[in-house]
């Protein structure tokens, strides 16, 4: 089964940089692609970056891009999201989220989530 938690989340001055961390428990992690959503109160939850199993193709979103760098590490079944540049309009809950095939942009279309991790931008 899939088990995944989040962790890096916290609190940034806008400009500033966190990145977070995914780690899976599954015994399959490298044949997953894994994706990274947000959402803000009030609001629906929004793709942000995604990963195929092997890390050599990746998708982001046209919000993110330039500023954000999604990666991973099958050896240590961990993903990771880099985020430089950060703005007040990324302040929002942090998902992961796995499926069992190709990129997709869909919350809907992955089939594991994390719980959250909380990131706050400042002005």
């Amino acid at each position: 089964q899939v088990q995944l938690v989040e962790s890096g989340g916290g609190l940034v001055q806008a400009g500033g940089s966190l990145r977070l961390s995914c780690a899976d428990s599954g015994r399959t992690f490298s044949s997953y692609a894994m994706g990274w959503f947000r959402q803000a109160p009030g609001k629906e939850r929004e793709f942000v970056a995604a990963i195929i199993w092997n890390g050599v193709s990746t998708n982001y979103a046209d919000s993110v891009k330039g500023r954000f760098t999604i990666s991973r590490n099958n050896a240590k079944n961990t993903v990771y999201l880099q985020m430089n540049s950060l703005k007040p309009e990324d302040t929002a809950v942090y998902y992961c989220a796995a499926r069992e095939r190709g990129l997709a942009t869909g919350p809907g279309e992955y089939d594991y989530w994390g719980q959250g991790t909380q990131v706050t931008v400042s002005s």
